[in-house]
């Protein structure tokens, strides 16, 4: 391999580091922005008014690739697209029910989520084996975490670990459900992607996904809307920069970065959030919560730190397969 090659290389990996942390801070950021368009319209009309206008984007940006999506290419949009709307439907709701910190450090846990759902057979990406001792401690460090941090502690003085799990907020069930989501969205690029250009994938994911949410809104809420500038605003930067931008930037950015390196930085979302939360909102974790943060942290580090012997990914080598 030649120097000139070399350099272009590195210049390329730290381009996709920089512009995969910028990501991950628009979306830790975007908590914040919900919340608060989230007093304004209705969760579920929110999400499906989003992702359609992310559509549009994306779908004028990879125009000319329409003429080449063939069956299998719209069978894996919708796969993709189906476990990418429960994501955001379950988030969105239990966005109204939480913090936007409490939110972030939950959804955080599909990088202990991924590991652990392959080792079901069904749901494994080829070339993965199944999970290590880490992974298994790392989910267990990480669920001690999020008790604590969902759990206020049982009455007394000072700082106390103990906990009552009638307690746990709706909000906090409903994230859950919205890292299970993502975590299986995960899994079904790990799958799909190798034999879908990432172009096409990335449309059919964002179009499928809106679709979906416009088939449930009617079935899961009455809704609602009153037109603000903050709520054009919220739509715009989620819709524009969250997903569209965002969802561009992913794709091109895993061609140059190992998995690990990509599950490490996606780990930092829910940093960017509390920050972003403690700048605007004021919101303090305190000691109980700022524990429960660190052990889930903790537990992605265990997860993700100590090498597994997997292949790699389609982004690192294996060649896109065209029918």
């Amino acid at each position: 391999m030649s120097r000139s090659t070399v350099l272009t290389s590195q210049s390329h990996s730290l381009r996709a580091h920089i512009l995969l942390v910028t990501v991950v801070a628009i979306w830790g950021a975007t908590f914040v922005v919900v919340k608060d368009a989230l007093t304004g319209v209705s969760p579920l009309l929110f999400n499906f008014i989003r992702m359609t206008l992310a559509f549009a984007c994306l779908a004028l940006f990879y125009r000319g690739h329409f003429g080449r999506m063939d069956r299998r290419s719209l069978a894996a949009g919708a796969i993709v697209g189906l476990c990418l709307a429960l994501g955001y439907q379950f988030q969105t709701v239990g966005l109204r029910l939480t913090t936007p910190s409490r939110s972030a450090f939950i959804t955080g846990m599909v990088v202990v989520l991924v590991p652990m759902l392959s080792a079901i057979p069904a749901l494994r990406p080829r070339g993965i084996r199944t999970p290590r001792w880490n992974a298994w401690l790392g989910a267990a460090v990480a669920f001690a975490g999020i008790v604590l941090l969902t759990t206020p502690p049982n009455p007394g003085p000072g700082f106390s670990l103990a906990f009552d799990f009638r307690s746990v907020g709706a909000g906090d069930l409903l994230t859950f459900g919205c890292a299970l989501g993502f975590s299986l969205h995960v899994l079904a690029l790990a799958r799909l992607s190798p034999r879908i250009p990432f172009e096409q994938l990335a449309v059919l994911q964002i179009g499928f996904c809106a679709a979906f949410m416009a088939a449930s809104m009617p079935l899961l809420e009455h809704p609602w809307i009153h037109w603000s500038a903050r709520l054009v605003i919220a739509l715009v930067i989620t819709a524009v920069l969250a997903t569209a931008t965002a969802f561009a930037v992913q794709s091109w950015a895993q061609k140059f970065l190992p998995a690990t390196h990509t599950a490490l930085i996606l780990a930092l979302e829910p940093v960017f959030a509390w920050f972003t939360s403690f700048l605007f909102l004021g919101e303090r974790l305190g000691r109980r919560g700022a524990s429960g943060a660190l052990l889930i942290l903790a537990g992605v580090a265990l997860t993700e730190l100590i090498p597994m012997p997997i292949q790699p990914s389609s982004h690192e080598g294996v060649p896109l397969e065209r029918a």
